[in-house]
């Protein structure tokens, strides 16, 4: 998984019921643009993520 500053991270809720979560990456700290990213979320929260396999990165719109 290779993301770059300005993609979004879409993660699906892990049970039934439980939201999906977007949010932009603001940092990418791996090298070559892997894991971990700094993530902010729609909701404002910024934290550090290692995405999953329920992670999907969408590509910065140009």
């Amino acid at each position: 998984m290779n993301a770059s500053v300005g993609d979004r991270l879409l993660v699906h809720g892990h049970v039934v019921g439980q939201a999906d979560r977007t949010g932009e990456i603001i940092e990418v700290r791996g090298p070559d643009g892997s894991p971990p990213y700094l993530v902010r979320f729609d909701d404002g929260h910024e934290t550090l993520v290692y995405p999953g396999p329920d992670a999907i990165i969408e590509p910065q719109e140009v």
